[in-house]
């Protein structure tokens, strides 16, 4: 999962970013709302982490901005400001979550999960396409309800594959997904890795297919 973070306050972004990223969140931080507008214009996220009082451009700016433009991305506010009033406005403009500061890196997490997954049509905690599932809770696979054993990095990127299911997504976005410094991380590792994972997935029910000028997507498939 890759999200946008914007948030003012730099003691936790920073701290924000290291701790999603222990996690498997890649976050990009931005630090006032010009900067948040400019980087939902261009880049590519799964969800936006969403401060109210940032500098230059509130959060309620960019919120209304984003929807304005016809987005759908997936929105929490993150906020210190935890009246009735202010979470009623949020939700009117069209944010999908609320948390207001303090909070746990537990809940926060779990919510963004609960917003990606929604937006993909899931309900439940988990993840599937065909036998293959990724449980959010556990944050385990499985295929045909036997644990699927995998590499540091055989797991993150079928995670992301598994998170978009029957969507393509080129090596870069892929990439994005998954480390937050790219610029060492060369297309060809991002080739090895959807090489090993097919041979894993071999006549499962369950196939990485190429689709020519897109990129990698999961799809099920008819198992032998």
């Amino acid at each position: 999962m890759r999200v946008l973070l914007a948030e003012d306050e730099h003691t936790l972004g920073t701290w924000l970013c290291r701790a999603l990223e222990r996690v498997g969140i890649v976050v990009e931080w931005v630090d006032n709302g010009r900067m948040a507008e400019r980087a939902l214009a261009k880049g590519d996220h799964d969800a936006l982490v969403l401060d109210l009082g940032l500098p230059d451009m509130d959060g309620y700016e960019v919120l209304r901005a984003l929807r304005a433009g016809g987005s759908r991305l997936p929105t929490l506010i993150l906020t210190a400001r935890d009246s009735l009033a202010d979470k009623v406005r949020s939700l009117n403009e069209g944010a999908d979550d609320f948390l207001a500061k303090p909070f746990e890196l537990a809940e926060l997490e779990a919510r963004l999960n609960a917003l990606v997954r929604r937006a993909r049509g899931v309900e439940s905690s988990r993840f599937a396409c065909g036998p293959l599932v990724y449980d959010t809770t556990t944050k385990k696979f499985s295929l045909r309800s036997a644990p699927l054993q995998l590499t540091p990095r055989e797991y993150a990127v079928l995670r992301v594959l598994v998170q978009r299911s029957g969507e393509p997504l080129s090596k870069q976005q892929i990439t994005e997904r998954i480390f937050s410094d790219d610029k060492d991380i060369h297309p060809e590792a991002i080739e090895v890795m959807v090489h090993r994972l097919r041979k894993r997935l071999e006549g499962s029910g369950v196939q990485i297919v190429t689709l020519r000028g897109l990129g990698y997507a999961l799809e099920a498939s008819e198992a032998p």
